[in-house]
């Protein structure tokens, strides 16, 4: 029997300063492929962890417990990847994602894995306005993937979810619904994620909104509102005001977060990971974790908090092999997913000129299929998307279209390939003339595409029209034009605080490339797109 029950009473109102604020930190740091948490510094009484964003909110109580600890963070598949080829060996003592399913589909990564503690748990849920869970019927009673399903391919209502190539959220919704749609046994194989392939490009047809992180996701939601619910965390959607949690009758996909000391790890370093974990897993801290970020413990000393209803929860089959989870992300990106429209306004200024315009040829090239990591192979322009490159310099550059074939993108990312090679630098900067020709362009040939705006300056404006300006025409803009974002990349002598307010009139977000790699910050922000 499926459950259901109100979100953001007195209990969800506690996270809600949690989520904006991990949303904003996340913001701020997403360019870097890792980012340091604390000065902490290294040392043989220092444990070293490589996490996911998601457990951001912990590290004011990692303060009391007892053991020095330096995090850095980066994305889950950049993290995979990192534990699996050896490259943390050394670097961390310690991993701590929301879940190691994917790490542990990658030849060799179980060897680079001693300890594995499970620290907390949260099912990946849809949460819906009230208001819509009542009109379809889900306030009670039994609800599974299959009637929501239809729901969505009826268009009875919209939700926003995060990327799979980007976020665990995300991934973990898209293995659990396509586990349930699929009747999957024991595990979801390649043969499996092919043929539900429809059903789910039906299932999210009623998908609006996409983010790269769970926080921003839920932080966009809030501010905008335009769904009618979101696919989230259930930590994350008890912390929202006005929404019904669903508990799908035919089960879920539970991030377990596990505290994994890495094999490669000194016995000084395992000693204060056992400190550690140990003192995650006391009741009294159990207890704190479940207040105060709303995932449920994970010892049974502690019994969960009546917010978690009442309904047992069916953990639903994960792939099988690696192929078949990287199947599953690229069908979900080149046929099932609503396609972007990516319009990137670039700067081809004289500042520009040597590396710089190296880093933003090779940025782009990058994302013609040049980096062949997992991370790389997603974030490349996909299947059925629309990009436009708008270079300006003293003026807005001629914008560039490519239209991506629904079958054999390869001669179209040869075109953008050579089209980012030839790319010179010399004039002065005219930023808000580039965003005015990205609006304008935004206005045409954008029907049924996710549309965003990437824009990449290392400078202050120079030329054209004024921030002012700019701002006096976006208000100006038809209001599907106006929800078009913008995705800042600062980069060289960038006015940090101009680019901010682009972000915020924009509701887009800021990427800093300024002391990390340009070709990062482009592929981060393409679980935004």
């Amino acid at each position: 029997m499926s459950a259901v029950h109100p979100a953001g009473t007195a209990y969800g109102r506690r996270i809600r300063l949690v989520m904006v604020v991990l949303s904003v930190l996340t913001a701020a740091t997403l360019a870097a492929c890792s980012s340091e948490a604390s000065g902490t510094e290294d040392g043989p009484d220092v444990l070293r962890i490589l996490a996911g964003s998601e457990v951001k909110d912990l590290e004011p109580m990692l303060q009391r417990s007892g053991v020095k600890v330096k995090i850095s963070y980066t994305g889950t598949l950049d993290g995979a990847e990192q534990v699996a080829s050896g490259g943390a060996d050394g670097s961390y003592d310690a991993i701590w994602f929301s879940s190691n399913r994917y790490l542990s589909l990658i030849d060799g990564a179980s060897a680079r894995l001693s300890t594995e503690t499970k620290i907390m748990a949260s099912p990946v849920l849809l949460g819906l306005k009230t208001a819509k869970a009542r009109e379809l019927g889900w306030e009670s009673g039994a609800v599974s993937w299959e009637q929501i399903a239809t729901a969505a391919r009826e268009g009875r209502f919209t939700f926003g979810m995060t990327n799979p190539a980007s976020s665990n959220s995300g991934f973990s919704a898209l293995v659990g619904v396509a586990a349930a749609l699929s009747d999957a046994g024991e595990a979801l194989s390649t043969q499996q994620v092919s043929a539900v392939t429809p059903k789910l490009k039906e299932f999210f047809s009623a998908q609006r909104l996409t983010a790269g992180s769970s926080g921003w996701l839920a932080d966009a939601y809030t501010r905008e509102g335009g769904v009618d619910g979101i696919v989230n965390y259930e930590s994350v959607l008890l912390g929202l005001k006005g929404l019904t949690v669903i508990y799908p009758s035919d089960g879920v996909v539970t991030a377990d977060y596990p505290l994994t000391l890495l094999a490669s790890a000194k016995p000084d370093k395992k000693d204060l990971y056992g400190k550690l974990t140990s003192w995650l897993r006391t009741p009294a801290t159990q207890k704190e974790i479940m207040t105060t970020t709303h995932r449920r413990p994970i010892v049974p000393e502690v019994r969960p908090g009546p917010e978690f209803g009442s309904a047992p929860l069916l953990e639903l089959p994960f792939p099988n092999r690696r192929a078949a989870a990287d199947g599953l992300i690229t069908a979900y990106l080149d046929e099932v997913r609503v396609p972007a429209r990516a319009l990137f306004v670039l700067d081809t200024s004289g500042s520009m000129q040597g590396e710089r315009i190296d880093a933003l040829r090779r940025a782009l090239v990058t994302l013609t299929g040049a980096d062949t990591s997992a991370s790389g192979t997603f974030s490349r322009f996909r299947n059925r998307e629309n990009v436009v490159l708008i270079p300006f310099n003293d003026s807005a550059g001629q914008p560039k279209p490519f239209v991506l074939p629904e079958r054999d993108p390869e001669p179209v990312l040869a075109q953008i390939k050579s089209y980012a090679e030839q790319l010179q630098a010399s004039g002065g900067t005219a930023i808000y003339d580039g965003l005015r020709a990205a609006y304008r362009e935004a206005a045409t040939g954008g029907d049924g595409h996710y549309t965003s705006v990437v824009l990449m300056t290392d400078g202050e404006n120079t030329d054209g029209s004024s921030y002012e300006d700019f701002e006096a025409f976006h208000r100006t803009l038809p209001e599907a034009q106006q929800k078009v974002r913008t995705f800042v990349v600062l980069f060289g002598e960038s006015d940090v605080d101009e680019m901010k307010k682009i972000a915020t009139l924009t509701r887009g977000a800021v990427f800093d490339a300024r002391t990390g790699s340009l070709a990062a910050a482009f592929k981060e922000i393409r679980g935004y797109q």
